[in-house]
């Protein structure tokens, strides 16, 4: 049992070992700034689209509401008051004809082109050049990114499914189990666990040009989870500790937004690597030469 315990410790070790070496070949965390940089802009959009397709069942607001409630959770008080902002100002009506073609163009730009840049750094990292024509391949990127997109909307529309639910059962049982707040944490928190865990595992599985098995991310789409789930804890401890105070004035909120997604699109490249080194040692790029080392 012991040899057995320790022989695992050793295949995460090198795992890992050789995720950092391939991260730093690679230079992800450049590739991370690049798409920090895309999506920031491309933030506004991509939360309207989330909302838009969870709200044909919970209606706007209340979908909106849960997706800030959310946000608070992540970036605190003033950083979910500044993507409000940003959420109303591009929820504004278009005045004619054409602003409305000009503003759904806009939106349909933001919402592809994030996952465009992420779909180069996935093909740098699985060594991988789309040999379709570049025409094809950029309406072929177009369209899987913004299938992408919708299947996020759908994520979230589950989530939030899930919560409602959750929310009912606390209701009508926390006065008959008074241990049931517990339990309810519990499931909340397993409920978004397993949804950024699906997120994470469907970005690696469709977005390469490369031949990806779904036996080939779930572990690292979990190791991505997982370390999110951590940084938006520590993420939350800082601006309890903080106060809302910042050496950026009044540009903080914004500061801890771009390193919130600055942090994300870390360990999603780092994810992304975990998931080829595990395909090369143990999933369906294994080759008889590779070994554990």
């Amino acid at each position: 049992m012991a040899f057995r315990y320790h022989f695992k410790l050793k295949i995460l070790w090198t795992l890992l070992k050789e995720t950092v070496h391939a991260w730093n070949d690679d230079k992800a965390e450049y590739m991370a700034a690049a798409l920090s940089y895309y999506t920031v802009f491309a933030l506004a959009p991509l939360l309207i689209v989330a909302i838009a397709v969870a709200g044909f069942v919970f209606g706007r607001e209340a979908a909106q509401g849960h997706l800030i409630s959310e946000i608070r959770d992540i970036v605190g008080a003033e950083g979910a008051v500044l993507i409000q902002q940003v959420l109303a100002n591009s929820s504004k009506p278009a005045q004619g004809i054409g602003a409305t073609v000009v503003g759904l163009a806009t939106l349909l730009f933001g919402t592809t082109r994030v996952f465009v840049q992420l779909q180069d750094a996935l093909n740098t990292i699985w060594d991988v050049v789309p040999s379709e024509g570049i025409l094809r391949s950029f309406l072929r990127k177009r369209l899987l990114s913004f299938s992408l997109v919708l299947g996020i909307g759908f994520l979230f529309l589950v989530s939030l499914v899930v919560s409602a639910l959750v929310a009912v059962i606390d209701q009508n049982l926390a006065v008959l189990m008074p241990g049931f707040p517990t339990i309810v944490y519990v499931i909340d928190l397993s409920n978004s666990f397993i949804v950024i865990s699906l997120l994470f595992a469907m970005i690696y599985k469709f977005l390469p040009d490369a031949h990806v098995a779904w036996g080939d991310v779930w572990l690292g789409a979990i190791l991505s989870a997982l370390l999110f789930s951590v940084g938006k804890n520590i993420m939350g401890l800082y601006i309890i500790k903080a106060g809302g105070q910042s050496v950026y004035g009044a540009a903080g909120s914004l500061v801890v937004v771009l390193v919130w997604v600055y942090y994300s699109a870390q360990l999603l490249f780092f994810g992304a690597e975990f998931t080829w080194v595990y395909a090369r040692y143990f999933g369906s790029r294994r080759e008889s030469t590779t070994e554990v080392s």
